[in-house]
């Protein structure tokens, strides 16, 4: 297989959907247990909740339709609340973690198709096709009208993940754009900006946030890249992270937890650690862990690390590693999921 069609497979994961059977469901153990969720992605799309056994502990329906695919950050946490993007219906659906099962509170209409979310201080911003959007949020409820809508910079259907850094909200297009959209209370406002990025640079896909720093992948060119107030000031190269041989291959998604990121490589089915440390970004170990399937969303919380897989056919795998202080990674669960699952989020309250 050559680079080229070996790249370009991070963007033709999770494009198809196979019917998903939920098993029973079974008990789950004492409040406040980590739980961790994606979405089936589905026709009729439910949120699948995991116990860190792998159990299956709950399927509970959206009230929406999947069917999103090569994004990021399908669904977004914030304390005991989830959202999920309901691709095909143009809607959001919220839930609320009551004990260890979850209730459908709310659905939200959205402005174009959507394909990720994240919650900020008071708002939910949603990430469309097209468009880029802020709902304000209280408590555990979100209104359903925008206080704010912009459009991205292509706007082609490429968009691929949000993510809130400071005053900030930072957006990937898969077309070659990084962009940013400035916040006024808490709501999107003015237009959307791009990042300049090096020339060529192939597949911006998969980021997360910490304060005013986004981290964000550049998947195709094989890249990691810090982005602050709207500018590049970092990049680093996975792809030539071994001294002979071609290294680590689109890195897609990407997590952080304490100093460490974790980059999902899904040609190469591996996980790598690099280490952020104030404007830099340094490779810790190429290949802190390797996967059965093609390693698609990730997401990491109270020592956790979990990992979405492609298995092709319409089928995926969810993965759970635990985290060690020093970073490495032991796996300890692997479970079947009979649909092309997107989104992953560990829910810790």
């Amino acid at each position: 297989m050559s680079v080229r069609s070996t790249k370009s497979f991070c963007v033709l994961i999770l494009l198809t959907t196979a019917a998903f059977v939920a098993p029973t469901p079974v008990a789950a153990a004492a409040d406040s247990v980590p739980l961790v969720v994606t979405s089936s992605n589905t026709p009729v799309n439910e949120l699948l909740v995991y116990d860190t056994s792998g159990t299956l502990v709950q399927a509970v329906p959206t009230g929406g339709q999947g069917g999103v695919g090569g994004n990021a950050g399908g669904i977004a946490i914030r304390q005991s609340s989830v959202a999920v993007v309901n691709f095909g219906s143009l809607t959001v659906s919220l839930l609320e973690r009551e004990g260890n099962t979850f209730e459908l509170t709310q659905t939200i209409a959205t402005v174009s198709a959507p394909v990720s979310v994240a919650f900020g201080k008071d708002h939910l911003y949603v990430l469309g096709t097209t468009t880029v959007e802020s709902h304000r949020s209280t408590g555990s409820t979100v209104d359903d009208n925008a206080d704010g809508v912009v459009s991205l910079v292509l706007a082609d259907g490429s968009a691929a993940q949000v993510g809130a850094a400071g005053d900030q909200l930072v957006i990937t297009e898969k077309s070659g754009v990084i962009e940013v959209v400035g916040l006024r209370g808490g709501a999107v406002t003015g237009s959307s900006e791009p990042v300049q990025i090096p020339a060529g640079s192939d597949t911006p896909l998969g980021l997360v946030t910490r304060g005013e720093n986004a981290y964000v992948t550049i998947a195709h060119s094989d890249e990691i890249s810090l982005v602050k107030n709207g500018e590049l000031v970092a990049l680093t190269a996975i792809g030539s992270s071994f001294p002979t041989g071609p290294g680590q291959q689109a890195p897609c998604w990407i997590t952080l937890i304490g100093s460490y990121l974790f980059t999902s490589n899904s040609p190469s089915h591996s996980i790598s650690r690099l280490i952020a440390s104030g404007r830099s970004i340094t490779i810790d170990e190429p290949v802190a862990a390797s996967t059965g399937g093609a390693p698609t969303d990730i997401a990491s919380a109270r020592q956790i690390l979990a990992v979405i897989e492609s298995n092709g056919q319409g089928l995926s795998h969810l993965t759970q590693f635990t985290i060690g202080d020093d970073g490495a990674l032991t796996k300890v669960a692997s479970t079947a999921i009979g649909s092309a699952a997107n989104g992953v989020g560990i829910v810790v309250n």
